[in-house]
């Protein structure tokens, strides 16, 4: 069974205050031309994307630094619902995991709060993360922290990937799977919008 993760992109997806906002018009069509296209104009942290440490560390890796494996591993969702400042058990993951954090926050994507009053990781959840060595986690929201972007910085220090925007993480709650993460392959990208999927095994 697959589960998506992964916001829809359009219009009207919601972008962080101060982006441009997704273009996709129809290009040419079969009437006109004998085929349909589309031209679509987005940033590289568009919809449900990937961060790469070159997005806040000058330098830092991009994404095709990194080997097609980085991107799939075994995933676990922590459901952390109703916590501000997120903390969880440390003996919930594991080396090479794949953490997705449930918030709840997703459930906000199209109203106009989305931005604001959203959790965050605690410095010790993220400390955590690092000891264990973990390669990518994940957000049902579009930051796991705010301005300065601490929390940030110290994983992509460490190498460790950040998934913005996702979906459907309550579908996989207590769940073993296995998850992929496909983003666009963009040269030397700070980051890219992703398709995310779970296996569930």
């Amino acid at each position: 069974m697959y589960i998506d993760l992964t916001l829809p992109l359009n219009e009207k997806t919601p972008v962080f205050p101060g982006t441009p906002t997704p273009q996709i018009k129809q290009f040419s069509t079969i009437e006109t031309k004998g085929y349909n296209e589309k031209r679509i104009t987005i940033t590289s942290h568009a919809s449900t994307h990937i961060d790469a440490p070159r997005h806040m560390i000058p330098d830092g890796k991009t994404l095709t630094d990194y080997p097609i494996e980085k991107f799939i591993g075994k995933g676990i969702v922590i459901d952390v619902t109703g916590q501000k400042e997120i903390h969880t058990d440390i003996t919930k993951f594991h080396k090479d995991d794949i953490v997705l954090f449930y918030t709840g926050h997703s459930k906000n994507i199209n109203k106009k709060n989305y931005f604001e009053n959203n959790p965050v990781l605690s410095i010790k959840t993220a400390k955590d993360l690092i000891e264990k060595q973990v390669k990518i986690i994940g957000i049902d929201s579009f930051t796991p922290d705010n301005h300065p972007f601490e929390i940030h910085k110290m994983l992509f220090k460490k190498n460790i990937l950040i998934v913005e925007n996702l979906i459907n993480l309550d579908k996989l709650i207590d769940k073993s799977f296995t998850c992929y993460i496909l983003p666009l392959k963009i040269q030397d990208a700070d980051g890219a919008p992703c398709r995310v999927i779970a296996e569930i095994i």
